[in-house]
């Protein structure tokens, strides 16, 4: 089963090359001509202690240069401990303090242990801030993933997959940075906790709790209250709007 799943990834990561290698400039330059965005959401990727991985590199720097040319007038970087005890965005927003943006414009997701929850408790953070214009920020891979549950659920995100060629490489300077603030002394690794196929579930956003006014359809909140996985508030119960 497990070497289906693989299979099927692949197939899926190879029919969206045209994809990668085409829609990101599209996606720039309409975010040019509407900049700039309240917030860019930027979802975590662990990191072990020692060193950033290529794909955090990509993804900071990306926040950056939008954050830098006026693209983005805030970041939410989002991720919990998942795979290392290192809380993903507080790991990734000491790397983008070092590297110019003020604290005061970041914000942080801590909860977030798949992909699909790093977009909707980043929407939660920028609804609770009062932004309004919102735009997911992150490798074209991951962003062609997320596509699909931003449609089903008709989020108000904009696409803004990195644009490879205009970032450059990764950066060849790390910044010095204090992990330690960023530690989860109860870690316990998600490998630990859950299955592959639970793993799987989350990836798809099956553990989402929702609230009733994010959801677009009557559909959608019956099939979540039936569920288990809905949380009934009128419009008074929450100052997001």
């Amino acid at each position: 089963m497990i070497r289906i799943l693989f299979l099927v990834s692949t197939l899926s990561l190879i029919s969206s090359c045209g994809f990668i290698r085409n829609q990101p400039k599209e996606f720039l330059a309409n975010a040019q001509n509407a900049a700039p965005y309240d917030a860019i959401i930027v979802p975590g990727h662990p990191y072990h202690g020692q060193s950033w991985s290529t794909t955090m590199n990509y993804r900071i720097g990306w926040s950056v240069y939008l954050y830098k040319n006026g693209l983005a007038k805030n970041i939410i970087y989002s991720g919990s401990s998942v795979y290392s005890g290192y809380v993903e965005s507080k790991i990734m927003a000491k790397y983008a303090v070092e590297l110019g943006i003020p604290a005061e414009h970041i914000f942080l997701d801590t909860a977030a242990e798949h992909s699909t929850e790093n977009v909707y408790y980043s929407y939660l953070v920028a609804k609770e801030n009062g932004f309004k214009r919102i735009a997911l920020a992150t490798d074209p891979f991951q962003n062609q993933s997320l596509k699909k549950f931003i449609k089903k659920h008709q989020l108000p995100i904009d696409q803004l997959p990195a644009v490879f060629d205009t970032l450059g490489v990764p950066s060849k300077i790390e910044p010095n940075i204090n992990n330690e603030s960023a530690f989860n002394s109860s870690f316990k690794s998600i490998k630990k906790r859950e299955t592959f196929f639970q793993r799987l579930a989350g990836t798809r956003g099956k553990n989402i709790i929702w609230y009733e006014q994010d959801l677009p359809t009557q559909e959608l909140v019956l099939e979540y209250e039936r569920k288990g996985r809905l949380i009934r508030t009128s419009n008074s119960a929450l100052n997001y709007q």
